[in-house]
């Protein structure tokens, strides 16, 4: 088998728009799941019994559900409502409630995790609720839930590609459409490989060592 290289580097141009769609719509889903996660657990501190038993449901319901089912369900369902998505915005929401769910785990098992005797000691000093999810429990439970977070973040990224069943132009996307139009699918999974191993893996490093800085604090030495 012979690669058709002056093909593959045609293709880089279209491949480097990919790669910039699927690290943006990476990064606005990881802010947006961490932000959903953070909500969920300050409102679990408030220990209201509803509210806890639908935070769990939404937990379960996320993580129980196949990405791809929550796509369809949005581009193709929500039409015959009258409300119509883009598939970036499909994505984005989709993969959000997902990422929800899963951060939201990570950080509640960090916050279960804080000795009881500091939230004691909080309240004894007059900490309200809210002040000790925010000085006492949080800054621990996001150091002990790190390795969990950062974990999730990478699994967040590689789900980008699902988003291809939405028409976003996302690497998987873009691999798909050159093999149907020039059948070269040696060339094109090879260029799909190489961009994979190029975003993920530096950046999987990456997490790793802030990771390791944080949980440690060796920044600032």
């Amino acid at each position: 088998m012979t690669f058709d290289w002056a093909f593959i580097v045609s293709t880089l141009p279209a491949f480097g728009k990919s790669v910039w769609v699927t690290l943006q719509l990476g990064a606005i889903v990881i802010a947006t799941s961490l932000t959903v996660a953070l909500l969920n657990v300050a409102l679990l501190g408030l220990h209201r019994p509803l509210l806890s038993a639908v935070i769990r449901g939404y937990v379960e319901l996320a993580r129980n559900t196949p990405l791809l089912i929550q796509l369809f369900f949005l581009y193709f369902g929500l039409p015959a409502l009258g409300l119509s998505l883009s598939g970036f915005a499909t994505a984005v929401i989709a993969m959000t409630f997902l990422g929800g769910g899963y951060l939201t785990e990570a950080l509640r098992a960090g916050v279960a995790a804080v000795p009881h005797s500091q939230l004691e000691a909080g309240q004894a000093i007059g900490l309200s609720r809210w002040q000790l999810l925010r000085h006492v429990q949080l800054p621990q439970a996001w150091l002990a839930s790190l390795p969990a977070l950062f974990a999730n973040f990478i699994f967040l990224l590689k789900e980008t590609t699902v988003a291809s069943a939405v028409a976003v132009p996302e690497l998987l996307y873009t691999t798909k459409n050159y093999i149907a139009l020039y059948y070269k699918t040696y060339e094109m999974l090879a260029v799909l490989t190489l961009m994979c191993v190029l975003i993920f893996l530096p950046l999987s490093l990456l997490l790793r060592t802030l990771e390791r800085r944080l949980q440690y604090g060796q920044f600032g030495h």
